[in-house]
């Protein structure tokens, strides 16, 4: 069948359909959904020849923006000033001694020279952020833990691409200065932190103020910002994957117009650019080459989850308030997806002699990370006393319609088992002032509240209140399971 305009928009459709319906299965065998995507790209390899090393590497950054700014919209600022500290010391020392560690692995086992050994180790140094954000989405580990990995593979991306960009530049360069490269490390961090934060006050701000025909168009605003916020820092040779994470949380905590519509409308885009990146990953490589570099991709992989990745963790979290068990878990659940792999095509344009191997052994470690630590982390979690059973929803906001005009927005409250208006009726909540329930979710059931309703765990309460109180109504329910759970003691 000829590649036409309209059969590439078919496959395309087929791509999609797929890429949806294989997260079914990714839930329900617990392995992570990249697996999947990238298995159906490697499927699609054998009818479709692709070797286009640039494009992929122009949609992998494309996608890692989109998801790096939704990770960034759904991280609490709460969560992460407490992790902060342990966070960026993983993001930073943590990659550097995982370099180190499979950089003198690699120059071994690869036959390879030390620089471009040191290169293998600070391509696959970092975790991912899509993966970590999409297999720790759906899991209900201690809120620490999770906000600590998720924070450490939206922060560390920067520091594998200074690495890898510096090394290739060692290696091709061999007089360059080191003391340039490391001035030039501060400069890409610190004008990635200032003009993210910058350009997130700016975003807010804009979203906000304007007052655009269609709701639409606000999503839309939101991912201008992401992308310009990415293009304007890197162009400034700052870190712009750094700026994009430190906008979106900005910008995902500040009180923001049509912040649902907002949200759900990144979430998809980040499903989407997700399931078409990792099947264009799957599609670059030709499995048949990976079946030659099998004993040094399985003994590279083995080295990084068993023994580099620990190390990283153990000594960057030496001075860190966290227990054998917790490391034990931070280490394993450091999954590599599509920031190596998009990484692994930057020797490939380089021209470096080695570029394909490195590209192959990469694709093979990011396989065997994803299938092995990815289906494992909660049955691990578990074994450990690390998680907390079923994971409760998370209150969000939702807007009114005309909700730009106006300065109300219907908040969402979920009643689970240990919340204090369980069992009571909505009289006895003390509700703020000109706040009302509006409607009662129950067993997928709309019930309309009346003052004599009696609440019952699992339900869902949609609340119309004025802007700015949705802490305060959110609060209330955590004070009253606050204070039962006193009276219970």
């Amino acid at each position: 069948m000829p590649f036409t305009i309209d059969n590439t928009i078919l496959l395309f459709s087929l791509l999609l359909f797929i890429g949806v319906f294989t997260t079914k299965f990714s839930a329900r065998f617990g392995l992570p959904s990249l697996v999947f995507f990238i298995a159906v790209g490697m499927v699609l390899s054998k009818f479709i020849y692709y070797d286009n090393a640039a494009l992929t590497q122009l949609f992998g950054i494309m996608a890692l923006i989109v998801i790096l700014f939704e990770g960034g919209l759904q991280t609490k600022w709460r969560n992460v000033r407490e992790v902060m500290v342990p966070s960026l010391s993983l993001a930073t020392l943590g990659v550097v001694l995982t370099t180190l560690v499979i950089g003198v692995s690699a120059k071994f086992i690869l036959d390879v020279s030390w620089l471009e050994g040191m290169l293998f180790g600070a391509i696959v140094g970092s975790t991912d952020a899509a993966a970590v954000f999409a297999v720790l989405g759906n899991k209900n580990i201690k809120q620490r833990l999770t906000s600590t990995l998720e924070v450490e593979s939206g922060t560390n991306d920067p520091m594998a691409v200074f690495l890898t960009v510096s090394f290739i530049q060692l290696i091709q360069s061999p007089n360059a200065n080191i003391f340039t490269l490391i001035l030039s490390f501060f400069w890409q961090m610190g004008l990635g932190l200032a003009l993210g934060l910058l350009l997130g006050k700016i975003a807010v701000w804009c979203i906000n103020k304007i007052n655009l025909d269609s709701s639409g168009l606000y999503p839309v605003l939101a991912m201008a910002f992401a992308i310009f916020t990415y293009s304007s820092t890197s162009l400034l040779k700052g870190s712009g994957l750094l700026a994009v994470y430190m906008m979106a949380l900005w910008v995902g905590n500040s009180d923001l117009t049509f912040r649902h519509s907002i949200f759900r409308f990144n979430e998809g885009f980040a499903w989407m650019m997700q399931i078409l990146m990792f099947i264009l990953l799957g599609l670059l490589v030709f499995p048949a080459e990976l079946v030659q570099i099998t004993w040094q991709g399985i003994a590279l992989s083995v080295l990084l989850m068993f023994v580099a990745r620990p190390i990283g963790v153990f000594i960057s979290t030496m001075l860190m308030k966290f227990t054998a068990k917790e490391k034990a878990l931070i280490s394993w659940a450091g999954l590599r997806g599509a920031v190596p792999i998009v990484l692994a095509t930057y020797p490939l344009l380089a021209g470096m002699e080695n570029g394909h191997l490195f590209f192959n052994v990469v694709f093979f470690v990011v396989l065997s990370s994803a299938l092995i630590q990815g289906a494992t982390i909660s049955p691990l979690a578990h074994a450990l006393g690390l998680s907390q059973g079923k994971k409760s929803v998370v209150p969000h906001t939702l807007e009114l319609v005309s909700m730009g005009k106006t300065n109300h927005e219907i908040v969402e409250v979920h009643v689970d088992e240990h919340s204090g208006a369980d069992g009571k009726e909505l009289r006895q909540l003390k509700m703020p002032q000109d706040s009302l329930v509006n409607a009662i979710i129950r067993e997928q059931k709309m019930i309309t509240p009346r003052g004599n309703t009696r609440l019952q765990a699992g339900d869902t309460l949609y609340v119309l209140a004025r802007k700015g109180q949705n802490e305060e109504i959110k609060a209330l329910f955590h004070q009253q399971v606050t204070e039962q759970d006193s009276a219970n003691v």
